[in-house]
């Protein structure tokens, strides 16, 4: 005769946020300065202008992009917001940073997105192993965002939890 198994964390109700999932899912690309400068050193404003004029922003549509100037050079403020105005018919949004810095700023913006209402008076497991390697201020912000509305919160995987928050009664 067959025994069954009760699935005890399907049944416990507990949650499960994988922040993977809340990563970018558009291509990120990066924008290097760098090739815009005079010597790939200096910035001269009406060169810069006409190189702006002259590129084929159409490759970064519906992409992520961030800008960046991989030259030891000082870049002035307004050059960025030149490139982000030209981006910004094209691209679906526009961060400074390096790809590693660009998923991490579109993650931390998804994770203050979440409703944290749709967690209220939850367990909820925040899932610490995965392919995706997660930072640890993605971590920080989802305690801050759900601690506030949630029975618990544990990290790593349902059957097998860290606690780090449980509400007293």
């Amino acid at each position: 005769m067959a025994e069954l198994f009760n699935n005890k964390v399907a049944e416990s109700g507990i949650v499960t946020i994988d922040l993977a999932s809340l990563l970018p899912s558009n291509e990120i690309v990066v924008f290097d300065i760098k090739p815009y400068l005079f010597r790939e050193l200096i910035l001269k404003e009406k060169d810069f202008r006409a190189a702006l004029l002259t590129t084929d922003w159409t490759i970064y549509k519906d992409k992520v992009v961030g800008i960046i100037c991989s030259a030891d050079a000082i870049i002035p403020m307004w050059a960025n917001m030149l490139i982000v105005s030209a981006l910004n018919d094209f691209a679906k949004s526009v961060y400074f940073g390096d790809e590693t810095k660009v998923r991490e700023q579109v993650l931390l913006e998804n994770i203050a997105s979440l409703s944290p209402e749709a967690y209220s008076e939850q367990r909820i497991v925040v899932k610490g192993c995965g392919d995706t390697p997660i930072g640890e201020s993605a971590y920080i912000a989802i305690t801050q965002k759900l601690r506030p509305v949630v029975k618990s919160i544990m990290y790593g995987e349902p059957c097998s939890t860290v606690p780090v928050y449980k509400k007293k009664a």
